[in-house]
């Protein structure tokens, strides 16, 4: 986003940050938010709330999806596939067959 002006914003818990976007997220509450553990943890802000928003909180509610799927809620991008793969495999489970 090359000349875009970066707006001072204050959240509901009185954090203060920048933004170029109009996402909403505060950024110092979705870092705060993060799971110490778990496969949550391996993700980014954006692709951790696709998969809250849709109650999929478990390995085994991730089974349930496809990898086509997963890769259609908004905010989940391709890079987070080979994390959530994997995170499936150590405890013998896969994304649901197409």
């Amino acid at each position: 986003m090359a000349g875009s002006e970066k707006n001072l914003r204050i959240c509901e818990n009185g954090h203060s940050y920048y933004k170029t976007s109009l996402c909403p997220v505060c950024p110092i509450c979705a870092n705060e938010e993060k799971p110490d553990e778990g496969f949550l943890s391996l993700l980014g802000a954006p692709a951790r709330r696709a998969l809250q928003n849709e109650q999929i909180t478990t390995l085994q509610a991730l089974s349930m999806y496809s990898e086509k799927e997963i890769l259609s809620l908004h905010g989940m991008g391709p890079g987070s596939i080979p994390r959530l793969r994997s995170a499936l495999e150590e405890r013998g489970m896969c994304f649901k067959k197409s």
